[in-house]
């Protein structure tokens, strides 16, 4: 079962995606936020395996929630779900974790793919985007702070048992790590995330 929490702070399109995902067999929507803040309260409670978030919201914007959440709860799949197409607002919330951008004017049908995708931990992003290309920016604007220190260490030659024991995290934390980073920067494997590795490792 795909447990599903929405946050948007326009109460009649959370209404409206309930309504359509309701009869989808593999899907449960497990609570709902109108602003930032409920969301990290939502997820801390009920943890969800998929978040729409909204971008701009009251109290605490996606961006952030998006950072929080993933800090805390590193396996969850937060799908964007905003008005915004700028690429300043794509490539920030692509730092911040997410796996998926969609924007508010697809049909439901976009908003339904774009879940079951990131659940399969694949990315999803709306046709209607464009999409950063990851040897186009740099990494620094591309990865989280956590990811750059651990891709540092990767081109030092560590393992994920060496990064978990250096950074005190779990190595099950290293790994989801790596996954988003190779996905962030467009790369195929473990192995080309190394060879990216050692080739940035000075630029940070």
């Amino acid at each position: 079962m795909i447990t599903i929490a929405i946050a948007e702070d326009h109460q009649a399109l959370i209404d409206g995606i309930i309504s359509y995902l309701k009869y989808e067999d593999d899907i449960e929507i497990i609570g709902q936020a109108n602003n930032g803040e409920e969301l990290l309260r939502l997820v801390r409670l009920k943890q969800p395996k998929v978040v729409l978030c909204d971008i701009r919201m009251p109290k605490l914007d996606g961006i952030e929630a998006t950072k929080c959440i993933l800090k805390e709860f590193p396996n969850t799949k937060i799908v964007a779900f905003t008005m915004f197409d700028q690429d300043d607002a794509v490539q920030q919330m692509l730092a911040a974790g997410a796996h998926g951008y969609i924007l508010k004017n697809s049909s439901l049908d976009v908003v339904l793919e774009a879940i079951r995708t990131v659940y399969d931990n694949k990315t999803y992003y709306d046709k209607k985007i464009h999409i950063p290309d990851g040897e186009n920016n740099s990494t620094k604007s591309i990865l989280s702070a956590r990811e750059r220190e651990i891709l540092q260490l990767i081109g030092n030659g560590h393992t994920s048992h060496q990064i978990a024991d250096e950074l005190f995290i779990g190595k099950s934390t290293v790994d989801t790590h790596r996954k988003n980073m190779i996905r962030k920067l467009g790369l195929s494997g473990a192995g080309e995330l190394l060879r990216y590795a050692v080739e940035k490792k000075y630029e940070f």
